[in-house]
């Protein structure tokens, strides 16, 4: 299986993006996983759509049309989701062919606070359901006190988010055998 990650951060050192590093290498076996790079698509505008989607728009719909799943990591902003993840997503939803539709989706997100990220992943659950994507109910994975769990090289080094990013990754593995 084929997973696609793409970080909700566009911060050098972010939390996030070092979660979804750390997921990559917590892959179980029978999945890769990408890491896509969102800092090149544009602000929405549906006269730029209209006159050609940009080249990163273009690239980026085609990493998620290839994948066979999508991980989304993201920090939380004003208790919702950033600015960057949420345009990217206003880009990937727009027809012809939106490539999230029917996509298994996982979230996750670090934060340096004590709630871990649980008021943007409820957000995202709501745009992910209007995108139509079959997004993982369980299990949930908040990391708080981001700052405590990674070391200064960037690797996560607690057991317990290790172990349950792990999880998060065969839930999904499993969601896709079920909905093939």
């Amino acid at each position: 299986m084929k997973v696609l990650g793409i970080s909700g951060s566009l911060r050098k050192g972010s939390y996030n993006t070092l979660a979804l590093r750390a997921a990559q290498k917590l892959v179980p076996q029978g999945i890769s996983m990408e890491i896509a790079d969102i800092s090149q698509v544009p602000m929405y505008n549906d006269d730029v759509q209209t006159a050609g989607v940009p080249e990163a728009v273009q690239a980026l719909r085609e990493q998620v049309r290839l994948a066979d799943a999508v991980l989304l990591v993201t920090p939380e902003y004003n208790f919702s989701i950033p600015g960057v993840l949420k345009n990217t997503l206003d880009w990937l939803s727009r027809p012809p062919q939106p490539p999230f539709e029917g996509k298994p989706v996982a979230i996750m997100g670090a934060s340096p606070g004590v709630v871990g990220t649980a008021r943007v992943q409820y957000h995202l659950r709501q745009v992910l359901v209007f995108m139509n994507t079959f997004t993982l109910n369980k299990p949930e994975v908040f990391i708080n006190l981001a700052a405590t769990k990674f070391n200064e090289q960037g690797e996560l080094t607690d057991e317990a988010t290790r172990k349950i990013i792990g999880e998060l990754l065969l839930s999904l593995q499993k969601l896709k055998q079920r909905i093939v």
